[in-house]
């Protein structure tokens, strides 16, 4: 039996087709920066897996730990105080890379339930403090926080929302933070200052006493790698805290390198929020793990009798095996200076993509760190975007996938995230393919008689 026609009848995957139309894509290895298909081809993995395989594939150094902790103590319960080695050992690492009193661990499953677990805290704070319609949270168009209902509901990739429910009536959602869709003729500091008065309109139409927190991705990943403008994450900030409002900063793919730090609030947005959330980069993906880094202030301000229980959990929390993934994770990332990589490679990093502007089909290349996205046009001079039934996105990576190369399309967007062990000649490989996929592209729309301008 091929692995793709037993993965096509019984594996339904997430965004997948109930009844897919064809054979599944099926990876069978991965080592460095690239994986390896079932038809034997390599390819260079430019989106990490999906923004997460920080240190690469094939790091014996996690393997082994998590062998031996399996070995060790494969499981025991994260519930009513007991705890184990490694995740002990975690959170003491987790609590020291994190800003100011951000000290106090919660492990989870992954990103969404960090993210669900920190929402929950803050309706925990408003039942313990006596503000019950504290409760209301704000988001953004473009952000995803999750699959769980409570955070698909603060999500704001609207089309994710296709047949499926949402919560009502207490999420909020501003407009896009993306620059390059600004108004015609406001300058990006302007848009900065419109959509930080945004916020503050919001909590008070809403009333400050009933709005719990903002949610906010640093850059909004999966929602087309949006770059808010400079100083937007300190403004809204200040926002937050005028009005007693707490800031949950979503770290799930901007955590443990990808912008060139442990953690980017503080480091490169100068924010220390109430809750920073992370997932992904905290095993590199070699197994399932999440966390919720809390303030100690934040906690005590929940606790105001000194019995206060959290009742919210998961049986995989503080997984040992995770725990210990995570920590080799770590040592790699601070052994090999993966930080200090990023720091010296972005520059050449986005510069190279920068240079895929004189391709009549790219608006916009952005980003910060190892982390960039591409946006397609048909007007570069009046940013019109292409009808959605071009689906350029997805051609774009068709055509990288065919010669070497894994893209991520995120509607008129394609998505890079490479492993952060990447150098400066694979970013070079990357780059030549991504061109020719996009000059291939551009003539195929071409005949199909959109004209691009």
């Amino acid at each position: 039996m091929r692995p793709s026609v037993s993965d096509q009848h019984h594996v339904l995957h997430p965004w997948g087709r109930l009844h897919p139309a064809g054979d599944s894509e099926v990876m069978l290895e991965g080592d460095g920066v690239y994986v390896t298909d079932g038809q034997g081809q390599r390819l260079l993995d430019g989106i990490g897996g999906l923004w997460c395989v920080n240190v690469g594939y094939r790091r014996r150094e996690i393997a082994e730990a998590m062998a031996a902790q399996a070995m060790t103590l494969p499981f025991y319960t994260a519930f009513m105080e007991s705890g184990n080695e490694p995740s002990t050992r975690l959170a003491l690492a987790l609590a020291a890379a994190a800003p100011g009193d951000l000290n106090r661990v919660f492990f989870t499953t992954g990103g969404s339930t960090a993210n669900d677990s920190a929402i929950r805290f803050l309706h925990l704070l408003a039942n313990n403090t006596g503000r019950p319609s504290k409760k209301h949270l704000i988001s953004r168009a473009d952000a995803y926080h999750g699959s769980t209902f409570l955070t698909a509901s603060c999500s704001g990739k609207f089309s994710d929302r296709a047949d499926l429910d949402v919560l009502d009536g207490q999420v909020h959602h501003l407009s896009s933070v993306n620059p390059y869709r600004r108004p015609e003729g406001m300058t990006i500091d302007e848009f900065r200052d419109a959509r930080v008065a945004e916020l503050e309109a919001c909590i008070v139409a809403l009333g400050a006493e009933n709005v719990a927190g903002f949610i906010a991705e640093p850059i909004l990943a999966s929602g087309g790698v949006v770059v808010p403008p400079e100083g937007y994450h300190r403004a809204t900030f200040e926002v937050c805290r005028k009005y007693d409002v707490r800031y949950i900063s979503d770290e799930v793919v901007t955590g443990f390198g990808r912008l060139g730090h442990v953690f980017a609030s503080e480091a490169v947005f100068g924010i220390t929020p109430d809750v920073i959330t992370c997932a992904k980069g905290l095993t590199s993906g070699y197994v399932p793990l999440g966390a919720m880094i809390l303030s100690d202030a934040l906690c005590a301000a929940a606790d105001v009798d000194g019995k206060a229980v959290f009742s919210h959990g998961f049986t995989y929390a503080a997984h040992p095996v995770a725990c210990a993934a995570a920590m080799a994770n770590l040592r790699i990332i601070e052994t090999e200076s993966l930080c200090e990589h990023v720091r010296r490679l972005s520059p050449s990093f986005l510069g190279r993509l920068q240079a895929l502007a004189d391709l009549p089909l790219v608006g916009d290349v952005r980003g910060m760190g190892l982390l960039a996205g591409v946006e397609f046009v048909r007007c570069r001079r009046t940013r019109e975007p292409l009808p959605a039934s071009a689906a350029v996105g997805k051609q774009v990576a068709a055509e990288c996938r065919r010669r070497g190369l894994m893209v991520r399309p995120l509607g008129s967007v394609i998505g890079i995230s490479p492993p952060l062990i990447i150098t400066e000649a694979q970013v070079d490989e990357m780059v030549g393919i991504l061109r020719e996929a996009i000059r291939v592209t551009a003539d195929a729309l071409t005949r199909s008689g959109i004209q691009l301008d």
